[in-house]
């Protein structure tokens, strides 16, 4: 099994430098920032005019795309035109409408990528993919999606259509639990009661963290490939985001405990981990399929 520790050796750069970015939100806009500090000409996606200027300011070449099931709205054409990788970074958005097919959105996009200068997609998914169980598996390069909820069994079937495409190379990036500085469970989670799952092991990765990955994937052009990644914690839910609050002088939170807790394990050092990425932040290990 063969280790690379990508800090440590040199890092090729991709062949073109312009990159166009599917969704400039909470983890989108500060990787397209990060991007543009290290010389890439980006173009970023939003879906509201207000969101441009920001854009702009970063350095950014603003479009206003949306996805729907019929079409795919705005200068898509234009927005793929010359850029030789392509990261798709929207999320389901289920939760607001559990009605919608964002396979179908999808599919809408791929048609428009397979007819572009595009040969390569970053595909940013989710470890949802992966069931919670009572026995806390481990989720290793060798673990298949089993997910049974619809939001996770669209995001499969999503990674299974830009893998299977013969117009351009996909790599699928799953990340557990995003935080950051501004984005934290444990202030949501601070005074509910209740809460399930409290014995199930933390499963997060920073988005600074995240940033880190993406920019070195690219560097590295590692397509074709799936990933998974999480900061290896073996900390429990309930101890977690206790100690947040306490941490952050928040209320605490309550967590049941009378039934049994579902979760999943995310792989730790000594596992079969293909690349390890550190910083300031946190120390981490993401996984590479074969």
């Amino acid at each position: 099994m063969l280790s690379l520790f990508l800090n440590h050796i040199d890092l090729e750069t991709v062949r073109n430098n312009k990159i166009s970015i599917l969704g400039c939100g909470w983890l989108g806009l500060p990787l397209a920032k990060s991007l543009v500090d290290n010389g890439y000409d980006i173009k970023g996606s939003t879906t509201t005019q207000d969101k441009c200027q920001k854009l702009v300011e970063d350095g950014v070449t603003p479009y206003l795309i949306k996805l729907n099931e019929r079409f795919v709205e705005g200068e898509i054409k234009d927005f793929l035109k010359e850029s030789e990788l392509l990261i798709i970074n929207i999320p389901p958005g289920l939760r607001n409408n559990p009605k919608k097919n964002h396979v179908s959105e999808i599919k809408q996009l791929i048609h428009h990528v397979e007819n572009s200068t595009i040969k390569y997609v970053l595909y940013i998914s989710s470890t949802s993919v992966f069931k919670d169980e009572v026995e806390f598996p481990l989720i290793t390069q060798i673990t298949l999606p089993n997910t049974t909820s619809n939001s996770a069994k669209q995001l499969i079937d999503i990674e299974s259509l830009l893998k299977t495409s013969t117009k351009f190379e996909s790599t699928i990036l799953r990340f557990s639990g995003l935080i950051g500085k501004d984005r934290h469970p444990g202030k949501i989670l601070s005074g509910r009661k209740n809460i399930l799952n409290g014995k199930a092991p933390i499963n997060l990765i920073h988005r600074d963290d995240c940033i880190s990955i993406i920019s070195k994937l690219i560097k590295k052009h590692l397509w074709g490939a799936t990933f998974n990644a999480s900061n290896p914690y073996r900390h429990t839910r309930e101890d977690y985001y206790t100690n947040y609050c306490k941490e952050h002088h928040l209320v605490l939170p309550e967590f049941d405990q009378e039934n049994v807790s579902k979760g999943k394990l995310s792989p730790q050092e000594k596992t079969d981990i293909k690349l390890k990425f550190y910083n300031s932040l946190t120390k981490f290990s993401i996984e590479l399929n074969p």
